[in-house]
């Protein structure tokens, strides 16, 4: 019989959560005095409001209001940590550096430091519970020995840990490519967008709910691309919405692709926003669409007479928290 592990005696006794990787996604330090000033001029988010050991859904903009990234911000006691996907977290952090000037401002990668992970499943909470001081509410993060514990929706967590760390080795050990397809379902599921290196500056915030999640404020100062943001929002010109929707089939759609409908015959409708294959076969989507083919439900993956897109659920998609 095998040597048991400390982590297969772990979940024996308190029941296994689903573990997913995401080291696909880096993770950004942003430190020193003036790091709350700098970033709330630039995301589109509250970022003073946000207190120590909280977190918020936050997006930078280009100057036309079109969004660069989404990600996670939480605020810590000695400054700020976002996860963004590693494929456009280089060229975000040297632009990111471009704007801070003279301003007190340090921008670093600490990827290396802190493994990333998704926590889910009957035992997760749990999980959490044994390894941290107390279980985080939603956008609520705890620390414990430099490792974070961040709630998102139901139960789901975000972890960053340190390999050495004893939960940092449970979860890597633990981590799975079955977990990692239920958290990308499961992110679908919560109306929350992840831009990538194929759907940058394709959208205003709204066109993907991103307000509907939490993730501006309408209420702030300046940020880039904020007069259209603002503009979008209350001159009711909003002519795109996101929806989560379903595509049978084995070929696999991939962010970036277009959409099409019979209301614009070969002119693309709207763009597929992120990705998971669904348990039953097929894939679940997140999809930004011209509404109007939104209401006809007559979408189409790839070209015009492509596979159908079944519309699963249309905005609102999550409580704005």
């Amino acid at each position: 019989m095998p040597k048991a592990t400390h982590a297969s005696l772990y979940w024996w006794v308190m029941g296994a959560p689903l573990v997913a990787d995401l080291s696909d996604n880096a993770l950004l330090a942003v430190t020193g005095d003036d790091a709350a000033q700098f970033l709330h001029g630039q995301f589109t988010n509250d970022v003073k409001a946000l207190a120590p050991g909280r977190a918020q859904w936050n997006g930078w903009c280009s100057a036309k209001g079109r969004l660069l990234a989404t990600f996670l911000l939480v605020r810590r006691a000695d400054g700020f940590l976002l996860m963004l996907p590693a494929e456009i977290s280089g060229a975000f952090a040297k632009r990111l550096a471009m704007f801070v000037l003279r301003s007190k401002v340090k921008i670093s990668d600490v990827s290396a430091t802190l493994g990333r992970y998704g926590i889910t499943g009957d035992g997760a909470r749990a999980f959490v519970a044994g390894h941290w001081p107390s279980t985080p509410a939603p956008l609520e993060a705890v620390e414990n020995e430099g490792s974070l514990a961040i709630g998102l929706e139901g139960t789901r967590y975000l972890a960053w840990a340190a390999d050495s760390s004893a939960v940092g080795t449970l979860l890597r050990d633990a981590a799975s490519a079955g977990a990692r397809e239920r958290w990308d379902r499961e992110a679908i599921d919560s109306g929350v967008p992840t831009i990538v290196a194929a759907t940058q500056e394709a959208f205003v915030p709204q066109m993907a709910n991103f307000e509907l999640v939490g993730g501006v404020s309408f209420q702030k100062g300046c940020y880039p691309g904020q007069e259209i943001v603002a503009r979008t929002q209350y001159r009711g010109i909003l002519k795109r919405r996101m929806v989560v929707a379903h595509v049978e089939g084995e070929g696999r759609p991939a962010p970036g692709d277009s959409v099409y409908s019979a209301a614009f015959g070969d002119q693309s409708a709207g763009t597929v926003v992120n990705v998971a294959s669904a348990p039953g076969g097929g894939f679940d989507l997140l999809v930004v669409a011209q509404i109007e083919s939104l209401d006809r439900q007559d979408l189409r993956w790839k070209s015009p007479d492509g596979p159908p897109i079944r519309i699963l659920r249309r905005p609102p998609l999550a409580n704005a928290s």
